[in-house]
This record gives structure tokens, sequence and C-alpha cells, in this order.
């Protein structure tokens, strides 16, 4: 494809007349807006049979795209991370030049032609959301709203200034994601948000991925890290961390597919030196930079599509296409086309980051466009001479924005949902499309007019795939219009078990002794039902029923209890409902051996005060104890988890490890040198893809800093607490293990670091 230009002449005339000495002049002044389209030929893209893919924004309009939305006109919103990685030293990183663009298709040929700064001066901004009729996003660590007044920015607020505090670039706080349930959730952050009677409110909430999030119909929630595909909850949001002294295992945080890839060129990756990460050919075999997941919702792909979970892979130049599965209490996710991925392409400066489905049913790519991908804190030397080899590293401020058609559908045409009627986004709630039904009950929530609450009530009987009951009844939750009859005339009348889920879940706020009856009465014709979707959430919707009448909740969840005794979700579930009740149900109801397991750790929970670790508070006292915390957090608990017990396939625990309870100069030269390849802990051997970044290269990090981090470590997961002097560090430092720098478990466990 040729270089091509693209000019728009003139928005705004002016005729001047002038005359001099008797001559006339005429002067037009207007603005032009110019640019050249990049080189993009579809040779390089192998697209899945039946798809188009269309480059409709590109440098110079544009530079690092990581994220963007759309406003209610359909202009996209852009959020531009221009200061990442600007080399392979990542040096100038601090430089507030990131920004936040509106991007638009002035001449309607599907192709943006103008963009115009809406916020500059940002540091690495990695999120944005249109909510309550301003726009929330993300500027160094502070999380801010701000209104919108014609384009421009108005009063803005901050809504949390700690919202991204610390750590990697590539692990902190991102998503912002407004949910069915009127809650915004993020990615690797364990609080969500909502603007309620006029303020902020920040609430926990389980901690997810690493980045970009999305969610089904129903609403749960689905994100990624690195190297794990695809993760997801079995449960919507919030319902079972009730208890704050049990984290759930099962119900939340699983994964959901393999991390299998098929790229089709050699890649260019940060372990490739690694055994097993690359085959025989050099192609990857498994992702290690997974992120941006999306579930289409679009509804203008062919119907077995629907709700599809398409996932990014930019070190390996593709994206992915998984179907899920949906069971009452379970989802599964699988290959779509065996061996064969939705789009791959040759051309490394492809960079997908993100997947968001557009108002026009069409699903648009992120494409962040660069060469260098990962940050200096986990580069490897390895992947840095390839990269520099390649020239990679001089990919620089480029980006795009590409979307995704199906050649015998019809997009939808774009309505201007500002200018929509109450009756006209009531209209919206059952159409396939779920960017615009998501939209539509935000501004209804917005208008509160309470002409439409009829049509709305009526809507909440509808059963059908597009969850149109589920969005009429968050709409009336956020106009005030429930009532404890209407709820239960939807959990009586509804034929869809998804739509009562969530009427039980706004029942609770409506727990009241004068209710208490008909709730049994609710509950009861529940359970004759015998659907397990029903029953679930059941038992996850009696916690504040139980504060009211054991007697009468008590013999109720023992009853689901016992039907689902083999079942550990039903079993987390009904922990969750037990806070500060456990004793008194061991005591009572004679639980199964799952259920007693569960109750009697969150009651040695309790006696330890153990919180869930998302309920913990930290404090910012600056002390060397606190400091080791924080660079903890930021550097050490995105693998580790907070609480140190490890994340499935991403790192092992810290808790019960012999390294942490073992040599400190071994611990300070784990964590300067990194450590390579499957290692053994606490006697469990752990086959992981990734190796531990070693911290040896990052001039940001201290001995002190070094020395603060495993006092920490020997505070929070230690068996007897031991320290380390600076000078001990120092002498790790020099200590350079053999090899290509970094520690196996052998030199672990055969070298004296004492001496």
């Amino acid at each position: 494809m040729k270089m091509s230009k693209f000019t728009i002449k003139n928005l705004n005339y002016k005729i001047v007349f002038l005359s001099i000495l008797g001559l006339s002049a005429f002067m037009v002044s207007f603005r032009n807006l110019t640019f050249e389209q990049p080189k993009f030929s579809l040779e390089n893209y192998k697209v899945e049979e039946g798809f188009e893919l269309k480059l409709i924004a590109s440098e110079s309009l544009l530079k690092a795209p990581v994220s963007m939305d759309f406003d209610n006109k359909g202009r996209m919103w852009v959020v531009e991370m221009i200061g990442y990685m600007p080399n392979l030293e990542g040096i100038g990183e601090e430089i507030p030049n990131g920004r936040i663009s509106i991007l638009e298709d002035v001449n309607k040929d599907g192709v943006i032609d103008r963009s115009k700064v809406f916020l500059n001066k940002l540091v690495l901004p990695r999120g944005l959301a249109h909510v309550y009729g301003g726009l929330l996003y993300v500027d160094g660590p502070k999380l801010w709203f701000v209104e919108i007044n014609n384009d421009k920015p108005g009063k803005k607020t901050l809504v949390d200034p700690v919202y991204a505090e610390g750590g990697n670039v590539e692990h902190s706080s991102n998503g912002l994601m407004m949910n069915i349930d009127n809650w915004i959730y993020n990615a690797n952050y364990n609080f969500r948000y909502q603007l309620k009677n006029g303020k902020w409110v920040k609430e926990p909430t389980s901690n997810r991925g690493q980045w970009g999030i999305t969610k089904d119909n129903f609403g749960r929630l689905y994100y990624n890290n690195n190297s794990t595909q695809l993760q997801g909850d079995f449960v919507l949001p919030n319902k079972v961390i009730r208890n704050r002294y049990f984290k759930p295992t099962i119900a939340e945080n699983q994964r959901l597919t393999n991390n299998k890839v098929f790229p089709i060129h050699q890649t260019s990756v940060n372990r490739g030196y690694q055994k097993g990460v690359l085959d025989e050919k050099g192609m990857l075999v498994d992702v290690t930079a997974a992120c941006g997941p999306l579930v289409y919702r679009g509804g203008a792909f062919p119907e077995t599509y629907n709700q599809n979970a398409f996932v990014c892979v930019p070190e390996a130049n593709l994206i992915k296409r998984n179907i899920l599965t949906f069971k009452s209490t379970q989802t599964a996710a699988n290959q779509a086309v065996e061996k064969t991925e939705f789009i791959a392409s040759t051309d490394e400066g492809f960079r997908p980051v993100n997947l968001f489905n557009g108002p026009d049913g069409a699903m648009y790519i992120v494409d962040m466009h660069r060469g260098i991908i990962q940050h200096k804190a986990y580069i490897s030397q390895y992947l840095a001479e390839q990269l520099a080899a390649k020239k990679l590293d001089t990919l620089q401020n480029a980006g795009r924005i590409l979307k995704v058609t199906h050649k015998e559908t019809k997009l939808n045409p774009v309505p201007d949902l500002s200018k929509a009627s109450a009756a006209q986004l009531v209209t919206l709630l059952s159409n396939p499309n779920g960017w615009l039904r998501d939209r539509s009950q935000q501004l209804l929530i917005q208008k509160k007019d309470p002409s439409v609450v009829k049509n709305l009530m009526d809507l909440t009987k509808v059963a059908n795939d597009f969850s149109t009951s589920i969005h009429a009844l968050y709409v009336l939750d956020g106009i005030n219009a429930l009532t404890f009859d209407v709820l239960s005339d939807v959990v009586k009348q509804s034929k869809q078990p998804e739509t009562i889920a969530h009427a039980l879940g706004l029942l609770e706020r409506f727990a009241t002794t004068q209710q208490v009856a008909k709730m049994k009465e609710n509950s009861t014709q529940l359970l004759a039902q015998n659907n397990e979707t029903i029953d679930l959430y059941l038992s996850i919707s009696l916690a504040p029923w139980l504060k009211l009448s054991e007697a009468i909740f008590l013999p109720i969840l023992s009853e689901i209890e016992k039907k689902y005794a083999d079942r550990r979700i039903f079993q987390e579930a009904i922990v969750s409902s037990l806070e500060g009740k456990e004793e008194n149900y061991l005591a009572t109801q004679n639980p199964n051996s799952i259920l007693k397991s569960n109750l009697t750790l969150a009651v040695n929970n309790h006696q330890k005060k153990e919180l869930n670790p998302i309920f913990v508070k930290e404090t910012n006292v600056v002390d060397n104890r606190t400091k080791g915390l924080q660079l903890f957090r930021s550097i050490c608990a995105t693998c580790h988890g907070a609480d140190g017990k490890g994340i499935q396939d991403l790192a092992p625990p810290l808790k019960e490890s012999e390294y942490i309870d073992g040599s400190m100069k071994r611990l300070a030269a784990i964590i300067l040198h990194g450590v390579s390849g499957p290692i053994h802990v606490n006697g469990k051997l752990y086959k992981l893809n990734n190796e531990m970044p070693a911290l040896i290269n990052n001039k940001s990090i201290s001995d002190q800093d070094i020395a603060d981090i495993i006092r920490f470590t020997q505070n929070a997961f230690a068996k007897v607490g031991k320290g380390i002097s600076t000078d001990d560090v120092k002498k790790m430092r020099e200590r350079k293990p053999a090899g290509n720098g970094i520690l196996t478990e052998k030199q672990l466990m055969e070298d004296d670091f004492e001496k």
C-alpha cells in the first residue's frame, strides 16, 4: 500500500476584503490538518477467514496508545503513554509527556482524520473511562475525575491519591471498567469505585490481573497476567469476600485455558534463551506478555463469536480467540481454531495491548506499535541485544488503532447518545451491542427520568441473552427506584437464573426484621427450583439475613451445604456468608469436611487477626520497615502476592520457604541476581515458565533498599526474623553467579553464601 495523504481543508473560513490604494484583495484564512498514513499492508497480517482488518488511526495523530474509550457521540478517546521506555535504559519515563486525545472521523470515510488533545502533561497515564458525564483517568499515581465542557477539561476531583502508587509501570493499576453492577473495577488493584450522592466511594475488592480487564453479559470479570493467557472469576465480584478472615481460592482468580500460542514468525522475547520458551524453529511456545483481554459483546459478528474471549499477545504480534463455555458455577475457555490465531502478524512493531467493543459493533485494537514493550526492571540483556540488533529500539513515537469487522455483517450506525431521550435509551437496553446497553444504562441513571420507571420494571421480567433485565435492575438501583417488593417480584417471576442472582444481591440492602418472613418464603420457593446458579447466589445473599435470624436462615444455608457437599465453590460461598458465625455453625449444623476445614481456617485467622490481604490497611510511616513494605509491594508482591502465598503459574510462596528462613546472604543474592529454571520450595517443585527478575542492574535500587526488603520479608513471612547489613548486601552484589549471571537452584543449594 503506497503512502497516502489525508487533508482536511478548513474549518473556519474567513473572508476578508481589503482595499489598498484602490486595489482589492481577497484573502481566505483556513486551517489545514494534514498527516501521512504509514505503510500498512495486509500481507503482513493473517486474519481469521471472514474478517477484515482496517487501519483507522495512526501516527502522527497519536503516539504510544495503551487504552481507549468511546464518548456518547461515538468518538474515540485515547490514552497515550508516550513516556514509556523511551530507550533501552528506560531513562526519562518521569517526564510528563503523556496525554489523552480525542480522535474524530470528520469526513465520515471510516478513517480518523483529526486529533485534539484533551489533557496533556500526564505522567505515564494508563487508563480512562467515560463515567458520570465526565472522564475518570490516571495521571502518575493518582486517579482523577474531570468534568467535560465542550471537549475541554473542567472541574477536577481527586478520587484516589494512591491509585497507582509505587510499582513498576507494567504492574500499576489500570483498566477502569464500569460493570453492570454500577461499580468501576480495575486490573491490578484491590479497590473498586462508585460515585454515590456526590461523593466517591472506594471499597476493597479482589485483586485481578495485570493489564486490562473485561466482563461478560452476566457481569463476571476476566483478566490475565503476562504468563497466564486468560483468568476469570466464577462468581460475580465481591460476592465471596464477605468474610474478611477467609480468602477464596476456587470462586475467583481461576485460569480458564492453556497458555499455548501459535505465532507465524520467529519471536524475540525476554526469556528466549531458556529451554522450552521457544521451539526448535524459534517460535514462542507459551504466552509471556499476555494482556488486554476482551469478551466480545458487539453483536456484529456471527452468533458463534458472541462472548468469545480475545487476548492480546504483543510479544508474538498476535491476538488469540477463545470460545468461552459457561456452566452455572464455572467458566472454561478453549482455543477457537486449533493451532491458529485470530490475528497473527510478521510485523514486529505490531504490539496489541488492549481490545475494546465499539458502539458500531466492531472490535477495536489498541496497537502501541513500538519495538520495546518490556520495562527496564525486567528486560534481559538477551532481549536488549536482540532489539538493538533489529533496531527495534528505534521504533518510537508510533501508534495505531485498528478495527476488526466481519465481511458479511453490516455494522450498526453509531447513534449520538448525547441527544437520545430516556425512552430511546430504555429501548437500547435490549440492543445486541453490549457497549450500547452499558452506556444507555449509565445515561439513564444520570437522567433520573421517572417517566421510564414503569418500562424499566417491565424489562426486569424479560429473559434474553443480552441481560436486558439485569441492566434494567441496575438502572432502577441507580435512580433509587427499587424496593423489597419489586425485587421479590423479580425473584418470584423471572425465568432467568442470572437475573435472580442479581436481584438476590440487591435484596440484601433491604434486610430488616419486618422482611424476614417474606425472605424466608422467597428462599423456600427458590430452593424448590433446584437450580445451581440460584442456589449459589442464595447462599451468598443470606449474610445480612443471618444477622437478623439465625434460627430461620442457618437451616436454609445448611440445606444448600448438604446438597452441594462436594462442591468447593458452594462451600466458599457459605463461608463468605458466615463471618462471625463460624463457631456457631460448626457447633450446630454438622458441616461436611470441606466446609468444616474452611470454617476452622477462618476462625483461626480471626484469632490471629490475619485478614484477607485486600482488607489490610497501610500507613505511610517513613521508616525502613515501611519502606521495605512499599518496595516489596511494588517489586515482589505482583508475583508472590501481597500475602506472600504466591500466585498460581507466576511465582512460588514465600511463607514456609527455606529461602526466607535460611541464609540472609543467599536471600540477598536471589534478590540481586534473580533465579532461573524450576525450583523446589518447601518440598514442592514449581515449574514456572518465567524467571525472577534480577535487581542488580536497576540503578534505582540501593543496597539499603535490598536490606529493607529483606527485613520486611523477615517480619512478614519468616519463622524467626533475621537481619542483614548493607555491607553483606554489597558483598552479594559483587559476587556474581557463574554462567549467564542468573542463579539456578543447583547454585543456591551448593554454594556457601556465608563465606
